[in-house]
């Protein structure tokens, strides 16, 4: 029996329907039964934007406040692999494997492709415009021109 080669694909998720439209794309054209294929789900927590201990008035943030941000937090990152999971669940010629990490996604996404040894890095496009992508930064943008592997972004069909 010959061995399969094994591949590692990095799916770069945020519960968008970009990000579940690249995923779902990625499950039909490059998840392959000629390959032993691992698909890793990866979200990047985005950091709080709360987590000064002072606020502009001089008043401390309670820790019930800071906790419940945290809280919020991992709710929305359980919320989003659990989307995740509904879309992979009929897909039996994969491996999926879960992470979740903190920061910045630009950053931590390119990190963790880098660390996992990916061969290839899936990201949805959200298709923003000039000013848009100049005002927020593109995240596939940025993971095109920093990975260390191929980088592959979906555009989802305008329908």
């Amino acid at each position: 029996m010959e061995s399969k080669e094994e591949r590692r694909i990095l799916v770069a998720v945020d519960g968008g329907d970009e990000s579940l439209y690249a995923l779902s794309w990625c499950l039909k054209y490059i998840v392959s039964d000629n390959y032993k294929d691992t698909l890793i789900l990866f979200y990047a927590k985005p950091p709080p934007t709360l987590y000064p201990d002072v606020d502009g008035t001089g008043y401390l943030f309670s820790s019930d406040v800071i906790a419940s941000v945290e809280k919020y937090s991992n709710d929305l990152a359980e919320c989003v692999i659990e989307k995740c999971r509904r879309v992979c669940k009929d897909s039996q010629n994969v491996k999926v494997e879960i992470k979740v990490e903190n920061g910045d996604p630009r950053d931590v996404i390119c990190e963790m492709s880098e660390k996992l040894k990916t061969d290839v890095l899936v990201l949805g496009s959200h298709g923003y415009g000039f000013i848009k992508r100049a005002l927020l930064g593109s995240v596939s943008n940025h993971c095109a021109q920093n990975a260390k592997c191929p980088v592959l972004i979906v555009k989802r069909p305008k329908h």
